[in-house]
């Protein structure tokens, strides 16, 4: 009997004490688990969610264009620096806009633009304006009028997003409409002069830069 009350006496002692290190290892265990589920959540799917919307976004909001790789990369001729500047100084810190910023000079718009608000502005490249003859070029430089309402009608009064060139018709400072097409990045003004840098940001507007000079209908 005393044998038998014993051997009781022993598993029951035994018990008592592995029970306890069976609940503390269970609990330690389920701790891991959920402290791992919570880690998991958190990195793998909340941020790629968040991530992707605002690159997508950031994409959609750069220029875009086949002559955009020739922009400066620094200073104030690249992008980041243009859009520091108002448009007419920005114009004028790009090479490629140089006949451009000579135009706007004798026309004596460089302080309408830069003061101007929420506009955008169709900037032809000196190879745009190699395209119109010499002397024609030449009188319309000596003639400020007709210069005026020439530049002017590179300018619409409202910021315009790539999205509303693709079938659009637009009032510009000249009194007088112009109409875009196109889609993704192609684009084209007046059905012949196309966008070949656009969506460039200034301090005051859109920049889309132009392969040929639009000329206002008489």
């Amino acid at each position: 009997m005393r044998t038998h009350t014993m051997r009781r006496t022993v598993l029951a002692v035994t018990a008592a004490a592995v029970l306890p290190l069976a609940l503390t290892a269970c609990s330690d265990d389920g701790d891991d688990k959920s402290g791992e589920g919570g880690k998991k959540p958190g990195s793998s799917s909340a941020a790629p969610s968040q991530d992707s919307p605002s690159e997508g976004t950031s994409a959609m909001s750069e220029p875009f264009g086949p002559a955009c790789p020739s922009v400066p990369k620094e200073g104030a001729g690249s992008f980041d620096g243009m859009a520091q500047a108002p448009v007419a100084t920005a114009a004028s810190n790009n090479p490629a806009l140089s006949t451009l910023v000579t135009a706007v000079k004798k026309a004596g718009l460089v302080d309408t633009l830069n003061n101007a608000e929420n506009i955008t502005v169709f900037a032809p490249t000196n190879d745009a304006f190699a395209k119109v003859p010499k002397a024609d070029l030449d009188k319309l430089l000596g003639d400020k009028a007709a210069l005026t309402k020439v530049l002017t009608y590179h300018v619409v009064g409202q910021p315009l997003k790539p999205q509303q060139l693709e079938n659009g018709s637009y009032d510009t400072l000249a009194k007088a409409k112009l109409t875009t097409a196109g889609s993704g990045e192609s684009f084209t003004v007046n059905d012949s002069s196309k966008v070949v840098c656009g969506n460039v940001k200034t301090a005051n507007a859109t920049v889309y830069i132009v392969d040929t000079v639009l000329m206002p209908k008489s």
